[in-house]
């Protein structure tokens, strides 16, 4: 089973099974494990929906023991992240953590992705689950989009992150520089004309990114190759890739599986790649919401953990519970 609204689209739809090419597809952070949503994708008349009993009695208990990390675990960690940026003098390293709630007796999921659906406009929202693994959730980060007919392939840099009313601070105008170098340089490797954005604010629910947009025209052969390229994004791993990825498995207190992952979505004019963040694994006694942060050598661990907490309630305030 899965429900998907596309960004700026009010549209439901979901995925037929009756045919075997692709329609929707979820990638695990470390590209080792997807889900498949194969099949013709079709409208679902939304009144019909609204009938549909989807609740937390019908999914799989949570049987792994995880524990969440407390505000003060947290912090000392961090402290020890910031160590290591400032050692080997990073510009950014990402750092998420989970927030387990199991306050309800049921949860209504129908109702819940209504909210969330509600809430994020221009996100992909999407609700799934395949009998064993059940996630919800809505971003609005396009990791890629190629348009089949013209070639063309467009992405965004997207880092940093406050309350819609704050003001930018130093810190994260200098998170979101090297996210947006970052993706310069690949996309060089596919194409010499690059149209770059002004970067301004991208608002998301309650809080706002700094977004700078690029657009390009690329091989169709390619279009693998770049989504390989810039996944995982420093907006979800930081800088340099590879070590801030060793220090992510040796610091991280639980693996990401599909949190900080991507979702491909096969329409008949575009593939559309978005990343998979704003989310949470469903179980029918815990909900399990990732949440991280870009973290930097000014980053203050309270101020980071704040952040989590306000980027957990992207799914948290939309749960409809009884």
């Amino acid at each position: 089973m899965i429900y998907f609204k596309l960004p700026f689209d009010e549209g439901l739809h979901s995925v037929d099974k009756e045919a075997h090419k692709n329609a929707v597809n979820f990638y695990s952070y470390n590209s080792l494990s997807h889900i498949d949503f194969n099949g013709n994708i079709i409208k679902v008349n939304q009144e019909e929906f609204n009938t549909t009993p989807i609740t937390s009695e019908s999914l799989i208990n949570d049987t792994t023991n995880f524990t969440a990390e407390t505000k003060e675990e947290y912090c000392n960690t961090l402290q020890q992240v910031i160590g290591v940026i400032k050692e080997n003098n990073l510009p950014k390293l990402v750092y998420s953590r989970r927030k387990i709630f199991t306050d309800f007796n049921i949860i209504d999921y129908k109702e819940s992705f209504n909210n969330l659906c509600k809430s994020y406009p221009n996100a992909f929202r999407y609700l799934f689950n395949d009998g064993e693994n059940a996630w919800m959730g809505a971003f609005s980060e396009v990791l890629g989009k190629f348009n089949k007919a013209t070639h063309e392939f467009e992405t965004m840099a997207l880092a940093g992150t406050l309350p819609v009313l704050e003001e930018w601070s130093e810190k994260e105008i200098e998170e979101q520089k090297p996210v947006t170098t970052y993706i310069q340089n690949i996309l060089k490797n596919y194409s010499e004309q690059i149209q770059q954005s002004e970067t301004y604010d991208h608002v998301s629910g309650n809080i706002k990114h700094l977004r700078t947009d690029f657009k390009t025209t690329i091989k169709p052969e390619d279009l693998d190759k770049i989504i390989k390229d810039l996944h995982p994004t420093p907006a979800v791993c930081g800088i340099p890739k590879y070590f801030c990825n060793e220090n992510i498995r040796k610091y991280e207190k639980f693996p990401r599986e599909f949190y900080a992952g991507y979702i491909k979505v096969e329409i008949e004019e575009s593939i559309l790649y978005f990343v998979n963040l704003r989310c949470a694994r469903l179980y029918k006694d815990s909900v399990h919401v990732f949440v991280g942060g870009g973290i930097t050598a000014q980053s203050n661990p309270e101020k980071e953990w704040t952040e989590t907490e306000l980027k957990s309630e992207a799914i948290l305030k939309n749960l409809v519970i009884s």
